[in-house]
């Protein structure tokens, strides 16, 4: 069979790549990777991607002292002003990442920590400290594309993470299982791949770790922790975090589970078992770096497969943020882009429980696509009368130039595309064809919000 991979990008094939590991590319963002060589586009991708620092300044509650969680104080009246606080922080820091993600110039970097946001789900509500889930943020940031392994041990090391899954109350004379249930169901080997033996030898191996919320750092207390043999996988020992984490990662279904995920993320909702076993394999012998697998995923034939291509379904975020970088949409903040994805289903740190968002067709129902298609069109009405419609009662400055971007494709604003024209602008716009034509005689920005309420403008 002809191998699928191109040796020469397409306009088509660039967007297909930058869209899988970005949030849609505007058309001067996609000219650059037109005709290069597929391994070589994905190499710069990565390589990028692995040396991505943050553009914006954190918010900066971030900076200041550690706050004492709201369920924790006696005031009624304390605790309904610092749970307020609380929500109104978590809001900042959801609305400074969806500002990274417009603004970033290498989208794979924060694909990749949205990805693992989701993946180790974690949420503001039970954490009840903005501050650490920025902390957590940070942690997932490092890893984003580095060692596997090393990301693991630190989530389950990290405050945030043991108090939303109980690790920070899991004691040796009382052992708690929520962590090490999890870690194994969810973080590292999926369901089926552990009994309920290990799921209690774990959760001994996992205990003695509390949090001290005044500095935010998880401490080990020894007389706490069960340091007696257990019994994980049929191998006995006297496991502890650290090797009790890495007899999960020895398990071949670790590999194999975390391979899947990235796929299903990545390619298609179908993996290929053949495959995924062939990368899983190349996931554990180097080591567990993430951007091994990820280059192969990549450069496999089913991601330029054309039965791949606007398989997948956009989230909220990917939709918000994609649509802003695709048009080159700026705007003077992103707190109503907050309110947008809130709408949509999608509150980043406040995912909905610890199997994290489901996606793919869970994102679209009769009410979501609705909300979705009225996103669109309240931006484009905005952008035509030159006033903020997004909604939340939050002023906004909204700038798009529809002449820098509609020339390029041979169109104006105030006329309506000819074929060719409108051949390059859908291609540009939609992952693929237009499923309602645009009504003849639409022109410019109106054109633009067309194909925005297309149903495949939701695909990717």
């Amino acid at each position: 069979m002809k191998a699928l991979i191109p040796s020469q990008l397409s306009v088509a094939d660039a967007r297909h790549l930058l869209s899988r590991t970005g949030f849609m590319p505007s058309p001067g963002e996609l000219q650059p990777w037109v005709g290069m060589p597929a391994e070589a586009a994905v190499d710069k991708l990565i390589s990028a991607a692995l040396r991505a620092k943050p553009v914006n300044p954190a918010p900066a509650f971030t900076r200041e002292a550690w706050r004492t969680p709201y369920g924790r104080l006696a005031d009624d009246e304390a605790r309904k002003a610092a749970r307020q606080q609380s929500r109104a922080d978590t809001i900042a820091l959801a609305a400074w990442w969806l500002q990274e993600m417009r603004d970033t110039p290498t989208p794979l970097a924060e694909r990749m920590v949205l990805f693992w946001h989701n993946h180790f789900a974690t949420s503001a509500q039970k954490v009840q400290q903005p501050q650490g889930m920025y902390v957590q943020h940070q942690l997932l940031r490092q890893h984003a594309l580095g060692s596997f392994r090393e990301l693991l041990h630190a989530v389950a090391r990290d405050p945030a993470m043991l108090i939303y899954l109980d690790g920070a109350a899991n004691r040796a004379q009382a052992p708690n299982e929520n962590f090490a249930r999890e870690v194994m169901e969810l973080f590292t080997l999926g369901e089926g791949q552990y009994s309920e033996r290990d799921i209690k030898e774990a959760a001994r191996a996992f205990s003695g770790w509390a949090v001290d919320r005044e500095t935010w750092r998880a401490q080990l207390r020894p007389r706490q922790h069960d340091d007696g043999e257990k019994t994980l996988f049929g191998r006995s020992a006297r496991f502890d975090t650290t090797s009790a984490l890495d007899a999960m990662l020895d398990q071949p279904a670790a590999a194999r589970f975390i391979t899947t995920k990235l796929w299903r993320e990545f390619v298609s909702p179908t993996p290929n078992a053949a495959s995924v076993e062939r990368i899983a394999q190349r996931f554990r012998t180097s080591g567990w770096r993430t951007e091994v697998a990820f280059r192969e995923l990549l450069l496999s034939d089913a991601f330029w497969a054309d039965e791949s291509r606007a398989a997948l379904i956009k989230s909220p975020v990917e939709l918000a943020v994609g649509t802003l970088r695709q048009f080159d949409i700026q705007l003077d903040n992103t707190l109503p882009l907050v309110a947008v994805t809130s709408r949509l289903g999608q509150m980043l740190f406040l995912p909905p429980n610890v199997k994290g968002w489901p996606g793919y067709t869970d994102w679209i129902n009769s009410t979501s696509l609705l909300n979705r298609k009225r996103f669109t069109e309240r931006l484009f009405r905005g952008l035509d009368m030159n006033m903020n419609s997004m909604g939340g009662g939050r002023g906004v400055d909204m700038r798009f130039d529809a002449e820098a971007w509609l020339k390029p494709m041979g169109a104006w604003p105030d006329r309506e595309p000819d074929a060719a024209a409108q051949a390059r602008i859908v291609e540009a716009v939609l992952a693929t064809p237009a499923v309602n034509p645009v009504p003849a005689g639409t022109v410019g920005l109106q054109y633009l919000r067309a194909l925005s309420l297309d149903p495949a403008f939701q695909l990717k």
